[in-house]
Order: structure tokens, then C-alpha cells, then sequence
């Protein structure tokens, strides 16, 4: 989106400086989800007597307070700020992670065990890290598409 500068002037060196700007994207994940019926695809996809089967059931939940401390870490307003991130931006930002995976590979030497282990690692948390925001993109794209 292009925004019209008033202050802007023809100087005599140079043609202008023109900006883009971002757009705000406001986003209510929880109306998205209701909308998809998010709910009731778990239903039907059986999820909740595997979870049950795993021994997650409703009570499990209320006797560790899950959502209580939810609410003390203020993780509900994390997710609906983390909703009005930029798809975009987390794509954008998986790139440099997969390259320093693969440059974790190449520039950590394998002389020793260690080293070896060492490579391993870093690797291992970029290309998850990667994977994890390019996955996070595509996510929150379907939930900020429009309507």
C-alpha cells in the first residue's frame, strides 16, 4: 500500500523516496476456529477418546489447573497477538533458519564425537525452527484469510 507523503518535495538530488506501508490485520482466532468448526472436526476425527485413551481427559485437565495457568501466563493474549503476525514475516524468517542449518552441517567440523554431537544439534533446532515457522505461516495465513 502506497502512502502520499504532504512533506515530500522535488529536491535536486533525487526523484523522491517512496514507502511502503504495512497493512494491520485484526484477527479473531477464536471466531476463525469457531467458523471452520474446528470443534467439531476433532469430534468427528475421533481425537478426544484418543486423548482420553492416553489418559488427557477433562478431568485431567481441571486437577492440573491447565487453564488457570494459561490464564496467569497470559498465554490466551500471546496466542491473539501471535495471530496478527505477518505470515509473510515467518516464512520470510524460515529461510535463514533452514540456511544456518545447513551451514551448521557444512562449517562444524566432524573431527571428534563431540563435534560430531554438536553439528547434530544445532542443526537439528534450526531445521525444526524452520520447519516450525514455515508451518506457522500457512497456518495463520488460513486463519487471516479474508472471508
Amino acid at each position: 500500500m502506497n502512502k502520499y507523503d504532504e512533506k515530500w518535495k522535488k529536491e535536486w538530488f533525487g526523484a523522491g523516496l517512496f514507502y511502503e506501508g504495512s497493512e494491520e490485520v485484526e484477527v479473531d482466532v477464536f471466531k476463525k476456529l469457531e467458523k471452520r468448526k474446528v470443534l467439531s472436526n476433532v469430534e468427528k476425527a475421533g481425537l478426544l477418546s484418543k486423548a482420553e485413551e492416553l489418559g488427557f481427559t477433562l478431568s485431567s485437565i481441571e486437577k492440573f489447573g491447565v487453564f488457570s495457568k494459561a490464564e496467569e501466563l497470559g498465554l490466551l493474549s500471546l496466542l491473539e497477538r501471535a495471530a496478527s503476525f505477518s505470515p509473510s514475516l515467518l516464512a520470510s524468517a524460515a529461510l535463514p533458519a533452514f540456511v544456518a542449518a545447513i551451514a551448521a552441517i557444512v562449517l562444524i567440523p566432524d573431527d571428534s564425537a563431540a563435534l560430531v554431537a554438536v553439528q547434530v544439534v544445532v542443526a537439528a533446532a534450526l531445521g525444526v525452527g524452520a520447519v516450525g515457522l514455515f508451518v506457522g505461516s500457512v497456518v495463520l495465513g488460513g486463519l487471516q484469510e479474508a472471508d
